[in-house]
């Protein structure tokens, strides 16, 4: 028996914001979307693997932002061009957390979600 991994959900409060930021800082393509009269999904897809980021809007949410609890939890991604990719985020203002000696870095996304910057080794 086999398992792989499909997709990982992030539940944000603006869905536009989050499309544009995820296309922006990370390539990140929509490519299949879900409307109902409480929710709407939006799969997300890079161009290297079949791995999907799952961002849910929910329409009666009435909070202005999530409990991330302490942001132990995040995705990590490898980039292509290390160097460039920081320079992106810095200009985007959306590095949170930076680790010289580890070699790697953290963006939030606008709802204070983590994703770990990697350099291809």
């Amino acid at each position: 028996m086999k398992h792989a991994f499909a997709h990982f959900n992030f539940n944000v409060t603006d869905l536009d914001k989050s499309v544009v930021f995820y296309k922006e800082a990370l390539g990140l393509e929509e490519v299949r979307r879900k409307e109902t009269d409480s929710f709407t999904l939006v799969f997300l897809k890079e161009r290297e693997t079949s791995f999907m980021l799952e961002l849910t809007y929910l329409k009666d949410f009435d909070k202005p932002s999530y409990d991330l609890g302490d942001n132990e939890f995040h995705l990590a991604m490898i980039s292509d061009d290390f160097d460039a990719s920081y320079a992106k985020h810095k200009d985007m203002g959306c590095i949170c957390y930076e680790n010289k000696a580890m070699g790697l870095y953290f963006i939030n996304d606008p709802d204070g979600y983590w994703i770990e910057i990697l350099p291809k080794r």
